[in-house]
């Protein structure tokens, strides 16, 4: 039996579907700027996210027959963008390898706990940014795009273990950033 449930159907996709220029507009109206945040989130430049954007739409319109409500449209969208915008990474030559995991247990969660993330959301997003690119990438997919750490190491060709390695070193770093901050 199959378990799927399908997504409630989008109007103004299926209008895309049957070739409505407006909704097409439409469509790209709403999802742009949420789109171009992940790609971004991944990117860190404006310029590289608006690019990856724009084909990523492209390519969700000449492909809107392969949609099938497994999962809601912006998701299946957000998928392309950050498959695009990973991809731009690899061109670059950014490379992820797994690292030395000998010293894992020193990245044991319990060593960040979630309560210390409460500080002012742009100071948090400034030591985001500080971040080195590989932790920076992992750590927005995972907390702010909230994909699986599953997916994201399919997605980077990488484990299961140095994704959840890198984004407790990254959490960490973060809190380090906020905090030497508060005392400096």
């Amino acid at each position: 039996m199959d378990q799927t449930i399908e997504i409630a159907r989008d109007e103004q996709v299926e209008l895309c579907k049957k070739g409505d220029n407006s909704a097409y507009f439409s469509v790209y109206e709403r999802y742009a700027k949420p789109m171009l945040n992940s790609s971004m989130r991944v990117l860190n430049n404006i310029a590289d996210a608006e690019d990856m954007v724009q084909e990523a739409f492209i390519d969700a319109f000449n492909n809107l027959e392969s949609f099938t409500y497994k999962s809601s449209f912006e998701a299946w969208l957000r998928r392309i963008v950050i498959n695009k915008s990973i991809s731009l990474l690899r061109k670059r030559k950014i490379t992820w390898a797994d690292i030395d995991l000998s010293d894992a247990a020193a990245d044991a969660p319990e060593e960040t706990p979630e309560d210390q993330f409460e500080f002012d959301l742009q100071r948090v997003k400034a030591a985001i940014r500080e971040l080195p690119e590989n932790y920076r990438v992992i750590f927005n997919l995972f907390v702010i795009d909230e994909l699986k750490q599953d997916e994201i190491a399919s997605l980077l060709n990488i484990s299961h273990n140095n994704v959840r390695t890198i984004y407790h070193r990254a959490k960490k770093k973060v809190l380090d950033i906020l905090n030497s901050k508060d005392h400096g």
